[in-house]
């Protein structure tokens, strides 16, 4: 008897083992915003490919699309998108500098996941101004069976998830009587409770903070002559929530509930072309930024008070006579000391976070041909104790980012680039990573590729 309790006991742990690691086999996380879950570029997934299969992972679907930068959103069962429909293929300028008014609509897209039939879309008219007028740039935001997103010429919606009604909407142009940036309303919106931050522009209104239920104005916060396209981050430092902004005058911390500004410092010089565009990153009492013209500028937060000063700063206000890392559109990663991100003309660089020293470089990952290109890109998401880069050709990277160098581990060519803005073909729409498959579009098509171990 008691050896048959004793079977039966231990029948019953394995099975409940069984049962927990089958749990964590399914187990399954979203990407519903920005750089992911956590807004950090990590993508926690386990089950993941460790290298691709002859011929690419496979591609589970893929659905025309119209055209955008802005990435895809991935919650519960559902993907989200923004893409832009001229009225006219012809209305498209062919110099993408050139602004004028360009008729055409914007669309909220909502995909099934697993199969990406459309469930809803939603489309307001929307005449372009904006230079590269390709489409919407900001990333959807889900959260609480709600969809927030800001169109290219700062329109935002808060939108029932599900059937995909508008909820409440505001222009931006109009509340603040702003102009739109020469690239568009780009900065990606930020939930923080009751709060949805925002990127606007104008006096006293660079920052704004709306309220996720209703849309009504809750705070507004700073003044700059361009607000930039940096996406809003928070994080705690000196005892405090700080909800950092980097516009191309300086970079501010402000109290997220009310818009107190706790401190400000201005860089050597103003960001040229306003283009402030990668989002800040945090690493201990580290903050860094990056941008195109003026490069890197290394910060230390106080750890007793809300309050920073500068560690190092980039010396050369240059797109090709660079030190440090001049990102364009890329937000670096930053781990163990050290910092990883692409340069202005493609250069995948390592450096040293406490002095800026550069370790390696390599444009293996960026240009078809390892040389230099202006703008050339990769984004950067952190999977376990490897990366996964999409560069701008199209392909999916495996790779190692230690001090020592670049070690590729894996390449597979998954989407075509076909956005001509730059003066040759790329796709530069950041893509998700959910459910142990990646989400990418480019100007004519959304795809579903799936990246599980088998």
């Amino acid at each position: 008897m008691e050896a048959m309790l004793s079977k039966k006991i231990l029948c019953g742990s394995w099975l409940a083992a069984l049962a927990v690691v089958c749990a964590s086999e399914v187990q399954a996380d979203d990407w519903p915003q920005w750089l992911g879950p956590q807004r950090d570029s990590v993508w926690r997934e386990t089950g993941i490919v460790s290298s691709f299969p002859a011929g690419g992972p496979p591609v589970v679907w893929r659905v025309p699309i119209g055209s955008g930068y802005s990435g895809p959103a991935v919650a519960q069962g559902r993907v989200y998108v923004l893409d832009h429909q001229f009225a006219k293929s012809s209305d498209k300028p062919a110099d993408p500098f050139a602004r004028g008014s360009i008729p055409g609509v914007e669309r909220i897209l909502c995909l099934g996941e697993t199969d990406g039939k459309i469930l809803w879309q939603h489309d307001y008219n929307c005449p372009y101004t904006v230079s590269y007028p390709s489409g919407p740039r900001a990333t959807p935001l889900v959260r609480d069976g709600k969809v927030f997103t800001i169109g290219a010429e700062g329109n935002v919606f808060c939108l029932d998830a599900v059937t995909g009604s508008v909820e409440w909407s505001r222009d931006f142009k109009v509340d603040y009587k702003i102009k739109t940036p020469m690239w568009g309303f780009a900065g990606n919106p930020l939930l923080d409770g009751n709060k949805l931050i925002c990127l606007a522009g104008g006096s006293n209104s660079t920052v704004v903070a709306l309220d996720k239920v209703t849309g009504h104005e809750i705070w507004r916060a700073l003044t700059a002559k361009e607000p930039g396209y940096c996406s809003p981050a928070i994080f705690e430092a000196g005892g405090v929530r700080q909800l950092i902004l980097w516009h191309p005058e300086a970079v501010s911390s402000l109290d997220p509930e009310t818009g107190k500004v706790y401190w400000s410092l201005k860089p050597t010089q103003p960001a040229k072309a306003g283009m402030t565009i990668p989002t800040p990153r945090k690493m201990g009492d580290l903050l860094f930024l990056t941008c195109f013209y003026n490069g890197s500028w290394m910060l230390r937060l106080d750890a007793s008070k809300p309050a920073a000063a500068t560690v190092w700063q980039s010396q050369r206000v240059s797109e090709k006579n660079t030190d440090g890392l001049h990102s364009v559109l890329s937000t670096p990663f930053l781990e163990d000391g050290y910092i990883y991100g692409t340069c202005s003309y493609g250069q995948l660089r390592c450096l040293k976070a406490d002095t800026g020293e550069r370790l390696w470089e390599t444009f293996h990952a960026t240009t078809p041909d390892d040389k230099e290109m202006r703008w050339a890109n990769a984004f950067l998401v952190k999977n376990q104790d490897r990366f996964f880069l999409f560069n701008e050709k199209g392909d999916l990277i495996i790779a190692h980012l230690t001090p020592k160098g670049y070690d590729e581990i894996s390449r597979a060519h998954v989407l075509e680039p076909d956005n001509h803005d730059a003066g040759r073909a790329v796709v530069w729409s950041q893509p998700a990573f959910a459910n142990r498959r990646m989400y990418a579009r480019n100007d004519s098509e959304i795809i579903c590729v799936d990246l599980a171990q088998k």
